[in-house]
Formats: C-alpha cells, structure tokens, sequence
C-alpha cells in the first residue's frame, strides 16, 4: 500500500482554504490503495501529523491539535522518506512515498513547498517549481500567455515601491493604457482576496491601497464588460491532457469574491470550499466559445508546463464573442473535482489519476541525466596556485 502524505495549510492567507480542499481530499482517497498520512503546516511554519488531522472540527481549536498530534520534520534517510519528531527525544513518527500538496497561495503552492520537496527527492503530485511559481503570478502568467498569443486583456503592472515613490505617475500610466471600469489584484494571491472592481481615479487608488496589504506586486486589468466568467479543469501532464466540463460561475457581485467561492450558501453548515460556489454546469455558451476555451486552455497548460488537475478560469465578453483567459490555478479549490463529476469521473477516480501521473513523471524525471558520477575535484589540489587571485579567506582580490 502506498503512504500519499497529505500536505496541506502554510502560511498564506489561504489558509483555511487548503484546510477545506485538504479534508476533502483525504476522505475521498481510496484505503484499499493507500495509506492517508495527513501532515498540516500551521501558520508558523511548523509541521504537524496525526489522524485527528483527517477531520474537519480539529481545526476549531488549535490547542487541541497540537496535544493529539506530532510536531514533526520530514527528510530522507537511506531510501525512505521519514517524518520524524522534533524535541530532545526524536523518533520516527511515520514513512511516507509520496506527497499530495493540496495547498494554496504564497509560500506553498508558489513553488517554495515543490522546491523543498524536490529537494527532498520525494515524489509529488502536482505541477513543478517553475510552472507553480509561473501559475501564482499573474503578471508573468500573462507574459507567457502573450508570449504564446493567447487572448488576454489588456493590464498593466507595478511594484508597491513604484507606487510609494510617484503614485500619480502610476496611475497616469495605468489611465494612460487602462479605460475605467478597470480591475485591481495583487500579482501572487488567489481566492479573490484583495481584489477590487473600479469605476473611477479615487476608487482605483483606494484598491492600490487595499491591494498593496497583500502584495509587493500589483497588476489593474481591462474590466471585460458584459462579462460571462467560465472555468475549466484540465488534468494531465506535458504528454498527455485531459479536458473537464465547463462551468459557468455566478454571482450577484461586480465581480466573484472571497465569500461567493468558499462561504456561499452554507454560513450554517460550514464551507464546502470551491463546491459551495454558485454555479452552472455545463455553461451556458454556443459551440464555438466552447471550442475556443477547451483549445485555449490546452495550450496555456502545455506553455507552462503544468502536471496533475489544474483550473483554468476565463472571461467571456458575450455580446462580442471574446475569450480571454484571466488565469491559471495549479492546485485549484477542492481540486476542481466538481467540473469532473460532470464527466462521470468522482473525485476518488480523479485522485488516484493525479497520483498515476505523478508516479509517472516521477520515473521520466528519474531517467533524465541530472547529474555526474565523476568527481572534478578528486585531483583537485586545493588553492595553491591561486594566491595571484584570492587572499587568505578566498576573497577575489
């Protein structure tokens, strides 16, 4: 049986985000095929194991999941990889062969989590460090997307430093390029946070404000007017790639907030995270505008180079007949499982065809020469010869 360690939390203010993506995830994991080792990052960074992190209710109470379960480390030893106890007596808690990052926003689905575990050497699901870092930032997101001429709306960028050093030349530059209505976000954040739809100059910077809290980099957008907003899943890696159904997203708002994706309709009965959002399944649009999604989203996964389930959101200008892609989640919310019902794969089906895949890259990536079994140094004679241009401390004279 194969031990999938379910990673999940980070510091990030999508936080509670993942919790709920996470929980999903390991209830929906088939037992008969692997071992669910649940390992939660708190928002100190610290690593926690256990199986009460398997339910929901834990996390109402932080004091409480830290005495029932292990503050542990992962790392490698000889060919296993090993979560280990921190403190004066250390042990091994658990083994695990493969993660499961179901994470979202900075510091964990930007590429810094898939460093370590790269590092590691374990195998992961999901995409790459350089594809989740491209897919967390809109600014160079759109600067493949224009490199590979997809349709895109028209957007400016700039850095919070920019701002504080002559905030009227950037919004002279942002006017100059940008018609009102227009849309603020910062650069590196999901879920909607901090974004802003605006109308006017005193609503534009009062959103440059909000969006620097965030953000070092923020980027304003084209607002596409008579606006359809559509996400699709695509679930493969660079070989192979899969297309999911559809879905139109609704809301009663200018334009999808933080609220209408994980709150909705179940304030009561807690958040189902992406699946509690409003939505229409399959999307209302004509034959050609569902051509011109699927075909734009097959080839924005294959130019970043994104692996496992993946959702790709658009913006429909309906009266026009525009597509433009907006952007690119790499661990979407509840992993997009909801967009593969309607293709009668349940999310069961679809985790264990992430793990597949990840097995898969894993042994392409294992054939590849990455490194050399001769050693350059072994005649090396140290640094004898290079007084003329080092000093004692190895400092370039």
């Amino acid at each position: 049986m194969i031990k999938v360690g379910v990673i999940f939390g980070g510091e990030s203010v999508e936080h509670e985000v993942s919790i709920i993506s996470a929980v999903q995830a390991m209830n929906k994991l088939d037992t008969e095929k692997y071992d669910i080792v649940p390992i939660y990052i708190a928002k100190d960074g610290e690593w926690y194991t256990g199986a009460v992190l398997r339910e929901i209710d834990t996390y109402k109470d932080m004091d409480l999941l830290k005495r029932y379960t292990k503050n542990v480390v992962l790392y490698k030893k000889g060919n296993c990889f090993v979560l280990q106890s921190k403190g004066t007596f250390k042990r091994i808690i658990n083994e695990v062969d493969l993660m499961l990052p179901v994470v979202h926003g900075t510091n964990v689905e930007d590429g810094v989590l898939q460093g370590y575990l790269k590092t590691i050497g374990i195998p992961f699901v999901g995409s790459d460090v350089m594809a989740s870092a491209v897919a967390q930032d809109k600014v160079i997101q759109k600067q493949v997307f224009e490199s590979s001429k997809l349709p895109i709306t028209l957007y400016h960028w700039f850095y919070d430093s920019d701002y504080t050093l002559d905030s009227d030349k950037v919004i002279k530059d942002i006017e100059k390029k940008i018609k009102y209505p227009m849309i603020v976000k910062p650069a590196t954040l999901g879920s909607s946070v901090g974004i802003s739809s605006v109308d006017n100059r005193k609503q534009l910077e009062d959103a440059i404000e909000e969006a620097i809290n965030y953000d070092t980099k923020i980027v304003v957008e084209e607002k596409v007017e008579n606006l359809v907003e559509v996400n699709i899943s695509v679930l493969g890696n660079y070989e192979t790639q899969k297309l999911s159904e559809i879905e139109e997203v609704l809301t009663d708002n200018a334009l999808l907030t933080y609220e209408d994706k994980y709150i909705g309709g179940s304030k009561k009965q807690g958040s189902k995270g992406m699946a509690s959002a409003l939505r229409k399944i399959p999307a209302d649009i004509d034959k050609k505008l569902r051509e011109e999604v699927e075909n734009t989203a097959l080839e924005a996964f294959r130019a970043v180079g994104l692996s496992g389930v993946t959702r790709i959101d658009f913006l429909i200008d309906k009266k026009k007949k525009k597509v433009y892609i907006n952007e690119i989640n790499s661990c979407p919310g509840s992993l997009a499982f909801y967009l593969w019902d309607a293709k009668d794969k349940n999310f069961t089906e679809l985790l264990d065809e992430m793990i597949n895949i990840a097995k898969k890259n894993y042994k392409i990536e294992k054939n590849k020469t990455r490194s050399f079994k001769s050693n350059i140094l072994s005649g090396f004679n140290g640094l004898k010869g290079a007084k003329g241009k080092f000093g004692k401390l190895g400092k370039l004279k």
